[in-house]
C-alpha cells in the first residue's frame, strides 16, 4: 500500500452567454488514503463524493488523485 492524496472540485458554471453563475469550489478537501495505486485512491475519493452533487453536477466534479510527497 503507498499513501495517496485527493481532492474533489466542482467547475464554476456559466450560463449560455459565459457569465459565471456559480463559481468553482473544493467539496471534498484534501484527504490522504492508503491504496494499491492512483486508480484505488480515485475509486475511493469517488466515495466521497456528496450526494447531493451525483444528480445534474457530476460533470462539473473533478477528482485530482497524486503520490503524497512527504
Amino acid at each position: 500500500m503507498e499513501l495517496y492524496e485527493y481532492v474533489v472540485t466542482l467547475d464554476e458554471k456559466r450560463d449560455k452567454d459565459g457569465e459565471i453563475v456559480e463559481e468553482a469550489k473544493i467539496i471534498v478537501p484534501i484527504t490522504q488514503v492508503l491504496a494499491r495505486d492512483a486508480g484505488q485512491a480515485g475509486l475511493k475519493a469517488a466515495k466521497d463524493i456528496p450526494d447531493e452533487y451525483m444528480d445534474g453536477k457530476l460533470d462539473r466534479v473533478q477528482v485530482v488523485v497524486r503520490p503524497f510527497a512527504g
